[in-house]
């Protein structure tokens, strides 16, 4: 059997599911992208874990990260303070994924991996890279919504801003 004819994503049922979580990224960049960080936080289940650690850290199995919040809540929070920051200078992010993939599929619960890319413009600055890396994400199916039950940001650059507040 070759590679190919092994993929069990073949199946219409892995298609739906890939294509509703493609969409599900698509509206969060777009919200993202928005700054609406208070429409962000709908994206999660109420106990969601959210976290944005180091390739090399989550590799060695490290969990320090560079953001973690444990619920709604705490991500409720993170927005916030992102939103009332008092050193803020005017900017533009574009976040942009790709290549989903589904890991697993049992019951409702969905995991997936994605490649994601955070690209940030300053005023009067050149559009920059700001983080490069995957979603490692566990989802729930309920009916037609689809929630984040825990996201797990593994980002590749080794040199990033020390100011970055900012979700993936």
């Amino acid at each position: 059997m070759t590679a190919a004819a092994m993929i069990p994503a073949a199946s219409a049922e892995w298609r739906e599911i890939r294509f509703a979580i493609e969409e599900f990224h698509t509206e969060y960049a777009a919200v993202l992208d928005r700054f609406d960080l208070d429409r962000w936080v709908e994206f999660f289940t109420d106990d969601a874990v959210y976290q944005v650690i180091a390739r090399d850290n989550e590799e060695s199995g490290l969990p320090l990260g560079l953001i973690y919040c444990e619920g709604k809540a705490m991500l409720k929070d993170r927005a916030y303070a992102i939103l009332n920051t008092e050193m803020f200078a005017p900017r533009y992010l574009q976040l942009s994924v790709t290549n989903t993939r589904i890991r697993a599929v049992e019951g409702q619960l969905v995991r997936a991996e994605a490649n994601y890319q955070l690209f940030e413009t300053l005023v009067e600055e050149p559009t920059r890279v700001q983080q490069v890396g995957k979603y490692r994400d566990l989802f729930i199916l309920d009916g037609g919504a689809v929630l984040l039950k825990e996201r797990t940001c593994v980002y590749d650059s080794v040199m990033i801003d020390n100011c970055l507040v900012f979700p993936v």
